[in-house]
């Protein structure tokens, strides 16, 4: 046993003393006693007991159960009201109060064919993953009764996890293999972890982590899509991919960008378009996984479209067109929103855009509706990724005045809703019922409102509206 304080989250606490009032064992399991231990943010707090799922309801009103393994959920927002404790912040959090396990086979490679009940914490972190998930924390009996800023801790950590916390290193929790076997999704989550925390994978765990590769075709892509996202939103995502590659993991998840390995490049490009595309997504500024999974596929297709051509070397005409299609296909895979297939459609399509000092406002307008305004900040983004991705800097005179001037007409008319006439105001002014020709008519409209915003009048639209007849 191991003893120390820890800050912890008041509405966990209240969860373990309310179940231990009721003589109960419960304890604080996970991903959060790892990050108590590296003092980084928690946003998972678990908790597993003694108590059955039907012991544990009644003492948290609020609280569901809905599943086949043990654990009762209960929000943040009912925690409090039950407590008194806590803030705003906490409504939307999620607390898992988990029955000790102890499991069976796992025939489909991702859960296992039974659950049954386990007798005590060292039974139940037994069938954790990794050893700095493997380490139980629960309030000692003295300080749990009142809210402190810290409170006095017992730990159990049967599988040194604080040693490798402080070494920095992802180690299974007992036979490697037989964890990967048992789970596949956790091949992915080493992966994860490792690029969230800078941890490196200590050599048994990763070669049976590689071994286990093809078990994650058994895996929904539902999951691998959330483990991608997730490790896309870590400090080091890039050389998350890198392990994703070296580990035969990206041969299943997106082997299309496998095929942008060795393809060299001409011009300012330093790497191939494999390593490039890594680096941009390793230079991208923007936190969002979506922005930066479109980095990282931004040259998905040039290695598809790749032409010889003289001295210039080669050439990949068109690159953005078909990349945008696989780009999107890729997040299809992934089971992402269809909001956030567009994005990654319409930033992918578009990077490839060029700036002048002599393109006219109208012109700057007009790449502020293709690319849209919402996703402008994102395009930008990409660009500062995919200029250190090919060796320059990260930005130049030539972005910095383009972002002035879209900052200059980002609130002219820049879509059909800008208009101040509509679709009834060409209905009524033409006599004519809903039809084709009333978009035809407000399209033409704006395409003049584009090149002159000072158009932009009911009296001038109304009166273009019956000319255009």
């Amino acid at each position: 046993m191991i003893f120390m304080k820890l800050v912890l989250h008041p509405l966990a606490a209240e969860i373990v003393k309310t179940l231990e009032t009721h003589d109960h064992e419960a304890w604080i399991v996970g991903g959060a006693v790892r990050d108590l231990l590296l003092n980084l943010p928690s946003y998972d707090w678990d908790v597993t007991t003694s108590a059955t799922p039907e012991e544990i309801t009644p003492l948290f009103p609020e609280s569901f159960y809905d599943n086949e393994y043990g654990t009762v959920k209960v929000a943040g927002k009912h925690l409090r009201e039950q407590f008194g404790v806590g803030s705003d912040d906490d409504d939307d959090l999620l607390f898992d109060i988990t029955t000790y396990r102890s499991e069976s086979e796992y025939s489909d490679k991702r859960r296992p064919d039974s659950v049954v009940w386990g007798k005590s914490v060292e039974e139940d972190l037994r069938r954790r993953d990794f050893t700095i998930n493997a380490i139980a924390l629960r309030v000692i009996h003295d300080s749990r009764f009142k809210i402190q800023e810290k409170y006095d801790v017992e730990l159990v950590d049967p599988y040194d996890g604080q040693r490798d916390i402080e070494q920095n290193v992802i180690r299974a929790v007992g036979d490697p293999a037989e964890r990967f076997e048992e789970d596949a999704l956790r091949i992915m989550r080493a992966i994860r972890i490792a690029a969230q925390l800078g941890f490196t994978i200590e050599p048994a765990t990763f070669t049976a982590l590689t071994s286990k590769v093809p078990n994650l075709r058994h895996v929904s892509w539902e999951r691998i899509g959330a483990e991608t996202m997730k490790l896309l939103s870590t400090d080091h995502a890039a050389d998350g991919v890198l392990l994703m590659a070296s580990t035969g993991i990206l041969d299943i998840v997106m082997p299309e960008l496998l095929l942008a390995k060795g393809v060299a490049q001409a011009g300012h490009h330093i790497y191939d378009v494999f390593t490039h595309s890594v680096e941009a997504l390793r230079a991208c500024p923007s936190p969002d996984p979506v922005v930066r999974l479109a980095t990282l596929l931004h040259d998905v297709d040039k290695p598809t479209v790749a032409k010889a051509q003289g001295v210039r070397g080669v050439t990949f005409y068109n690159h953005e067109v078909v990349g945008a299609r696989t780009a999107k296909r890729i997040a299809d895979r992934l089971r992402l929103p269809k909001r956030d297939q567009d994005r990654i459609f319409t930033l992918v399509r578009w990077h490839m855009f060029h700036y002048e000092p002599k393109l006219t406002d109208s012109a700057i307008r007009r790449f502020i509706r293709r690319v849209g305004k919402e996703n402008i900040h994102d395009m930008m983004a990409l660009r500062v990724g995919d200029r250190v991705g090919g060796g320059s800097r990260a930005t130049s005179w030539r972005l910095t005045e383009l972002q002035k001037r879209i900052g200059e007409q980002f609130y002219e008319p820049l879509s059909l809703k800008d208009l101040l006439v509509n679709g009834a105001d060409v209905m009524r002014i033409l006599n004519i019922k809903p039809s084709r020709k009333v978009g035809e008519i407000l399209n033409a409209l704006f395409e003049e409102i584009l090149d002159d915003p000072a158009k932009n009048t009911k009296e001038y639209l109304e009166k273009r509206i019956g000319e255009l007849k």
